[in-house]
């Protein structure tokens, strides 16, 4: 698939400046699957399309069943390595079995070095967290971060943000699931946190909330095609927010993801009258 659009805006990963794209790819569920011929040339046209709009963000996590040994084959398929941004996570408990599950996730992933690896919903975080500063001492990682899906453990994100030094934190923000706004995003800002973001159309809650409801003009006005675009671009309209990661199967919605990317973003009016609409409905 031929991407048709405008490039694609970054933001700064604050511990070091590096640019990254704002919209990303999640593999949950999409990339679980055994690579036959129509699977295939599907993913491959998510993956080239993702690429040709500038993005680069590939999130995934051995919770996800087979998505890190499609993507890191995908991947390699296309000799598209340097054009990805890897994230995967640790997701067991103890330090030796923490090791041997990020190398497989490394051979899987066909990534010498992993861009950044999480501890995926805080699973012995404080074992991991000192595996992963030894791993990025030694380059076997580029960054590290924590991840969590779920506003229910905000308030232990928040005590490890700031206690701890990270390069990345990833959570759940969303049109109807606002509560990072309250502490995380502006605890991220302040302390030069990176945010990936989850779940940004709720697991498809919102998408089936506004399915056959009619865009509003001024969001149209606003450079918003369809409603996809609109819930991405409220997620990226917070300056807290590094990359927003929706998954997806499926190049052509890939493509109108992507387009959330480009100027112009919501600007803080739109954002309110955004906000406004949905809680009145």
């Amino acid at each position: 698939m031929r991407y048709i659009g405008a490039p694609m805006l970054t933001r700064e990963i604050p511990s070091s400046g590096e640019a990254l794209p704002v919209i990303g790819l999640g593999t949950y569920k999409g990339f679980d699957v055994r690579l036959h011929e129509k699977e295939r040339a599907a993913l491959d046209d998510v993956l080239r399309t993702l690429f040709a709009a500038g993005g680069s963000v590939i999130d995934s996590s051995p919770m996800y069943g087979r998505a890190e040994g499609v993507a890191g084959e995908l991947i390699a398929a296309q000799h598209a390595r340097e054009k990805a941004f890897i994230a995967t996570k640790v997701w067991t408990e103890g330090r030796e079995d923490g090791i041997e599950q990020m190398n497989r996730s490394r051979n899987l992933l066909r990534a010498e070095r992993i861009d950044l690896m999480q501890i995926h919903n805080l699973v012995d975080w404080r074992t991991h967290l000192a595996t992963l500063r030894a791993w990025k001492e030694s380059g076997q990682i580029r960054y590290l971060g924590i991840t969590h899906y779920s506003s229910s453990a905000y308030a232990e994100l928040e005590k490890i943000m700031r206690a701890e030094t990270l390069d990345f934190v990833q959570l759940n923000y969303s049109l109807d699931d606002r509560e990072a706004e309250r502490k995380l995003l502006p605890l991220a800002a302040q302390r030069g946190i990176a945010v990936l973001v989850n779940l940004p159309f709720g697991a498809g809650s919102l998408l089936r909330s506004v399915r056959g409801k009619p865009l509003p003009v001024w969001l149209n006005e606003a450079g918003c095609e369809a409603w996809p675009e609109a819930l991405l671009k409220f997620v990226v309209a917070n300056k807290a927010v590094t990359c927003v990661i929706p998954g997806t199967a499926n190049p052509n919605h890939m493509a109108a993801n992507c387009r959330a990317g480009e100027d112009p973003l919501l600007d803080e009016s739109i954002v309110k009258k955004l906000t406004s609409f949905w809680d009145s409905l």
